[in-house]
C-alpha cells in the first residue's frame, strides 16, 4: 500500500516557498510563509483538535481491546459542537489542559520556568486524571517538576497525558520539531517520563513538520526521528508505519499491534485489562489514521476513532496534525460548519475561546521562528526548518516485570489490611469516597512494609485526590509483609481498595 501522499490543493499555495527540496527524507534549509498561512495552518491545527475530540467524544474507553465495528454508526449531526460544549463541556479536556500552557506562555512570555507551568496546572479548576493527577497530587504537596512526573513517584509516567495535551507545543514551532521538543522536555516531564515524554515530543514534532510538508507519509516517519529508536515506543510507532504500508485494510494493522503491544505492565488499571491508556499504543492509533487517511479528513477521523481506546482525544490529535498541514480555509465544510458556531465560546475553566486560541498561538510561534534563526516580516515569514534530532533515552519502569495483579475490593476498610507478597514492588490502587460535603476531609493511613512506616495523606476532593494509595518499586527482592491502617476514620467516608500489583526484578 503506497502512502506518499501529495494534496494538489498546496500547488497553489504560492505563499510557500521551499528554498530546498523536503522529497526524499531531506529537509529544506529555511519555508518561507505568508503570515495569512501561517496564521491559516495554526488555526487548521485547533480546529481540527476541537472538531475530532467531538466526533470521537460518544466512544471514549468505551471500546477497550476491541474496535469499533462498522455498525456502529459515529454521529455527527448539526450543531454537535455546540451541544457538546454545552451539555458536557469536560470532553474538550485536552483542549484547555493545552491552554493552560499556552495563556502560560501568552503572560510570562517563552522564558517562563516550568515551575510556574506546573502551578498553573496543578491549581487549575479541571477534573484530571492518571498521569495529570498523580502529577497535580506531587506538586501540591510539595514536589517540583521533574521529579513529579518520575516513574517513581507516578505510576502512570507512561499513560498518554501528556501525549493529548502536547499539541500547543508543536503549533508554536512550526518548522521546527527540535524546538518542539526542547519545549515538551520541561512541561512534558511535569506529569510523564519515558514514553509518556516521548508521546508529547513525537505529538509535537509531527505538528511543526506538518507546517513545511504536504506528505503524510514524511511527516509521520521524519517526526519519529526525535524518538530515541532504542525505546520501546519508537519501536511500537515504527511498527505501525510498517505495517500500514505492508496493509490495506487498517484492521489488519490493529490485530498486529494489539498482540505484540497491547499487554501492557505500567498503568495499574492496564495491567491485565482490555483499557489501554499507554502512550505508544495510542500513538500508533494516530498514525495508523494519518496514514489510512491519506489526506481525507474523513478517513482520517474514521480509522482513528474506530481504533478504539482513548478513541477521542487520538482522533483529535491526528485531525489537528492534518488540519495544521491542510490549514483551516482547506477543511471540508462538513467539519467547519459546527465548529464555527463555538469559535468565540470560551473553553470550560477557561476565559480563553478558540478565536483567541488562534492569535495566542500565532504570536507565540512567530517569536519561536525568531528564536530559531528565522524572520518574521510585514507579510511573511522565514522559517529555519530543523532537522529532527534525538532526545535523550529514559525508559520507565526499567527492570521490572508484574507477579500478579489482584482486584478484589476491600470496602470496609475500618480495620487493618495486611497483604504477603513476594517481590521488590507493589501498587495499591483505590480512592477515598466521601458524603457530599466532604471536601476538607483527608483521610490519613499509615502504611508500614517489614516494619518501616509511611504516612499517605488521600484527600476526599476529588481534584486534590491521590491517584493511587501507595507505590514503591523499589523494594529489595524477596518476601514481604504490608500493612494498611486507617488512622482517622470518620462516619460517611469510606477507603476503597480495588486493586493490588506486585512486580519483581527480570
Amino acid at each position: 500500500m503506497k502512502m506518499n501522499w501529495k494534496n494538489s490543493m498546496f500547488a497553489s499555495l504560492a505563499a510557500v516557498v521551499l528554498l530546498a527540496t523536503g522529497c526524499g527524507g531531506a529537509t529544506a534549509d529555511t519555508v518561507t510563509l505568508s503570515r495569512e498561512v501561517l496564521l491559516d495552518k495554526i488555526k487548521g491545527g485547533w480546529a481540527g483538535q476541537t472538531f475530532g475530540c467531538t466526533y470521537g467524544g460518544p466512544t471514549e474507553f468505551k471500546y477497550n481491546g476491541t474496535i469499533i465495528p462498522d455498525e456502529y454508526e459515529i454521529p455527527w449531526p448539526d450543531n454537535y459542537i455546540k451541544w457538546w460544549y454545552d451539555n458536557e463541556p469536560g470532553l474538550y479536556d485536552d483542549v484547555y489542559m493545552d491552554l493552560t500552557f499556552v495563556e502560560v506562555y501568552d503572560k510570562y512570555g517563552l522564558d517562563v520556568p516550568v515551575d510556574s507551568m506546573a502551578s498553573a496546572f496543578a491549581y487549575a479548576s479541571y477534573k484530571l486524571w492518571h498521569a495529570n493527577q498523580a502529577a497535580r497530587y506531587n506538586i501540591l504537596n510539595g514536589m517540583k517538576a521533574p521529579e513529579s512526573g518520575h516513574w517513581k513517584n507516578n505510576p502512570h509516567a507512561d499513560d498518554l497525558d501528556f501525549q493529548i495535551e502536547a499539541d500547543f507545543a508543536g503549533l508554536m514551532s512550526p518548522g521546527m520539531p527540535n524546538s518542539a521538543a526542547e519545549v515538551c522536555d520541561g512541561i512534558g516531564h511535569i506529569m510523564t517520563y519515558g514514553n509518556g515524554w516521548y508521546g508529547g515530543v513525537y505529538v509535537a514534532a509531527m505538528y511543526a513538520l506538518a507546517f513545511v510538508s504536504d506528505d503524510i507519509e514524511y511527516i509521520v516517519t521524519e517526526a519519529l526521528k526525535t524518538i530515541p529508536a532504542e525505546s520501546t515506543y519508537h519501536q511500537c510507532v515504527s511498527d505501525a508505519i510498517r505495517w500500514s504500508k505492508e496493509n490495506a485494510d487498517w484492521k489488519t494493522t490493529w490485530k498486529l499491534i494489539e498482540e505484540k503491544w497491547c499487554d501492557e505492565i505500567t498503568c495499574p488499571k492496564g495491567v491485565k485489562d482490555p483499557f489501554n491508556i499507554e502512550a505508544s499504543v495510542n500513538s500508533a492509533y494516530v498514525v495508523m489514521g494519518l496514514l489510512y487517511g491519506a489526506g481525507d479528513m474523513d478517513r482520517t477521523l474514521e480509522v482513528s476513532t474506530r481504533c478504539g481506546a482513548d478513541s477521542d482525544c487520538n482522533p483529535a490529535t491526528a485531525a489537528g496534525i492534518l488540519g495544521t498541514m491542510l490549514g483551516y480555509s482547506n477543511i471540508p465544510e462538513k467539519w467547519m460548519k459546527p465548529l464555527r458556531e463555538v469559535e468565540e465560546i470560551d473553553f470550560a475553566h477557561t476565559d480563553i475561546s478558540l478565536d483567541r486560541a488562534y492569535e495566542m498561538s500565532f504570536g507565540q510561534a512567530l517569536r519561536m521562528i525568531e528564536r530559531g534563526g528565522g524572520k518574521v516580516g510585514a507579510d511573511d515569514v522565514a522559517i529555519r526548518v530543523q532537522t529532527p534530532q534525538p532526545v535523550r533515552f529514559e525508559q520507565s519502569f526499567e527492570g521490572l516485570r508484574l507477579v500478579y495483579k489482584k482486584t478484589d475490593t476491600y470496602r470496609n476498610f475500618k480495620k487493618q489490611f495486611v497483604h504477603e507478597f513476594n517481590g521488590s514492588g507493589v501498587v495499591c490502587t483505590g480512592r477515598v469516597r466521601a458524603k457530599k460535603g466532604m471536601n476538607d476531609y483527608v483521610a490519613r493511613l499509615e502504611v508500614e512494609i517489614d516494619g518501616r512506616k509511611e504516612i499517605v495523606e488521600m484527600p476526599a476532593d476529588f481534584a486534590r485526590r491521590r491517584f493511587d494509595i501507595y507505590w514503591n518499586y523499589e523494594l529489595p527482592e524477596g518476601d514481604h509483609t504490608m500493612k494498611i491502617r486507617w488512622l482517622n476514620p470518620v462516619e460517611h467516608a469510606n477507603v476503597v481498595m480495588d486493586g493490588i500489583l506486585v512486580y519483581a526484578r527480570k
